[in-house]
């Protein structure tokens, strides 16, 4: 493939599938999951371009690291990686997501306050020509030549053919903010778009008050996600999160089933102040827009908060759970006041640096 050919086209990245146990055997290799922006990087003759997992450039987010990325790589490569925001506690995604903004003078200022970094972990051409048919193996010894006198905030992920490592990783890094484990067939080529790779995340369960839901698309006719909250020290629900693995038929059954906890539900719900709310108590409303809806309608129907389900989590990103949870059950055997925070599990903390010395 030509060297314009292929630093002018978009490359979608190689994704992977959920697995709920880590796979083992030979020819297996893992690395540690990152939790931030999939990015890929191309070196070309004329600087850095960075491209996000939807194929959209992001070099106006992140001019430092358009800078290091400029002064430290070779003319010719293209890389697989994530962008990550480091901070005291280790890698920060909301202090990530606060970097992508609108305004140029915001962007300067962040950039400055909040650095980003970006954590390589894969190779899609090096000296101009595509290694994308190579082995994974292959790639990864290329890379790790390519990135041999990288400094950060350039780093190359550490990755090891230990399953037993790979388990102590999926427990341990979790301090530092990571997101799990991934593993990859060692001698698959890489495959734009195609799930051929096996992401294990921590799962745990905790018990959710239900204080209020969403309709499904643009139906009235369905719940879309129930809104899920917890009680924090104070006594007071604060929004955790949503689940929304619900079925069709479950969705319609959900609306009829729900439907009596409507009724006054907005006269002493413990979210009504948030109609009220300022501009940055926003970001924690149930039903609030920003730029990450994609102009999505986010309005929520309250729930009188008088029911409690069993929800799965991976982990949580400050006061909210980081991703959906699945769920699990209801239980109606469970007091709304006994969902507190202090029944979720608490993780080790743990410095970053500890992770790429791996």
């Amino acid at each position: 493939m030509a060297e314009t050919t292929l630093f002018e086209r978009p490359i979608e990245p190689m994704l992977a599938k959920i697995a709920e146990q880590l796979p083992e055997g030979e020819g297996v290799v893992y690395e540690p999951k990152w939790d931030g922006f999939r990015a890929i990087v191309f070196r070309g003759n004329d600087g850095v371009r960075l491209q996000s997992r939807d194929l959209k450039p992001l070099n106006r987010y992140f001019p430092e690291l358009e800078k290091v990325l400029e002064e430290q790589l070779p003319r010719g490569c293209i890389l697989d990686g994530e962008i990550v925001v480091a901070g005291p506690n280790g890698l920060d995604f909301d202090a990530l997501q606060q970097r992508v903004h609108p305004a140029a003078s915001r962007v300067a200022r962040l950039a400055r306050e909040t650095p980003a970094a970006f954590v390589a972990f894969d190779l899609l051409a090096a000296g101009g020509r595509s290694t994308m048919e190579l082995p994974q193996r292959e790639r990864r010894v290329r890379l790790e030549r390519l990135l041999g006198q990288a400094r950060p905030p350039l780093h190359l992920t550490p990755i090891t053919t230990d399953a037993a490592q790979a388990r102590d990783w999926l427990q341990r890094f979790e301090g530092a903010g990571l997101d799990g484990v991934i593993a990859k067939p060692a001698d698959a080529s890489y495959q734009p778009a195609k799930r051929t790779m096996f992401k294990i995340k921590h799962a745990r369960s905790a018990d959710c008050v239900v204080a209020g839901f969403r309709f499904y698309k643009e139906t009235r006719d369905a719940v879309g996600s129930l809104l899920l909250g917890l009680h924090d020290e104070a006594g007071q629900l604060q929004h955790v999160g949503i689940t929304s693995s619900f079925t069709m038929d479950k969705r319609r059954q959900l609306l009829e089933e729900l439907a009596p906890l409507r009724e006054d539900a907005m006269q002493d719900h413990p979210w009504r102040d948030w109609a009220e709310a300022s501009a940055g108590d926003a970001d924690r409303m149930p039903g609030a827009k920003s730029r990450w809806s994609g102009g999505k309608d986010l309005g929520w129907e309250p729930l009188r908060p008088e029911r409690v389900c069993e929800v799965k989590y991976d982990h949580l990103q400050g006061k909210r759970f980081r991703h959906a949870t699945t769920f699990l059950r209801w239980r109606p055997d469970k007091p709304p006041a006994d969902c507190r925070y202090d029944q979720l599990e608490v993780t080790t903390p743990l410095e970053l640096a500890q992770v790429f010395k791996a």
